[in-house]
């Protein structure tokens, strides 16, 4: 991945990002009041080639002029029809409010599609009430099964079959 919105570039994720994408969301969490778990639902930043990499899936960072600002993720999932679940989509506040988050979920979405997958999952944690209204209002259906402690919403959005030419 590779591709620019305004003057934000997402790209796909790269060892010497490890540090930086925990640190964004670490801050967004505190910021919620939620806790950073290495070693609970957070261990997939810590280990992002064995979580997403190896196992089909992809893990982005956002950057603006050089820093980055922002992440988002998705891998293959057992709990649906040829399913994904997006992880990690997370924006520090001053960039947020810009049409990024929309934008960053269209992309997820184009690129999951165009892989064949037809269902994506997202947890979340009703403190994220932006991210609960960016789902919402994108076509993702409350439904039942969270599966990480610290979320207590979990969405599910049918995509349509694409035929590869």
């Amino acid at each position: 991945m590779k591709t620019y919105y305004r003057d934000f570039l997402i790209r796909d994720w790269e060892p010497r990002d490890r540090v930086n994408a925990a640190e964004v969301i670490g801050s967004v969490l505190s910021e919620y009041g939620l806790t950073w778990e290495p070693r609970g639902a957070d261990r997939d930043v810590v280990d992002v080639e064995t979580f997403y990499q190896t196992v089909g899936g992809e893990f982005w960072v956002i950057e603006y002029q050089g820093k980055v600002v922002g992440t988002s993720a998705y891998y293959p999932v057992e709990r649906g029809k040829n399913a994904v679940e997006i992880r990690k989509m997370y924006l520090l506040p001053e960039f947020r409010g810009q049409g990024l988050g929309k934008f960053l979920l269209q992309q997820l979405e184009e690129t999951i599609a165009n892989r064949g997958f037809q269902q994506i999952w997202i947890e979340t944690a009703s403190a994220l009430k932006e991210a609960i209204q960016l789902y919402e209002s994108s076509g993702y259906q409350p439904t039942t099964g969270v599966e990480t402690k610290r979320c207590d919403r979990v969405y599910v959005k049918q995509l349509e079959c694409r035929v590869a030419e």
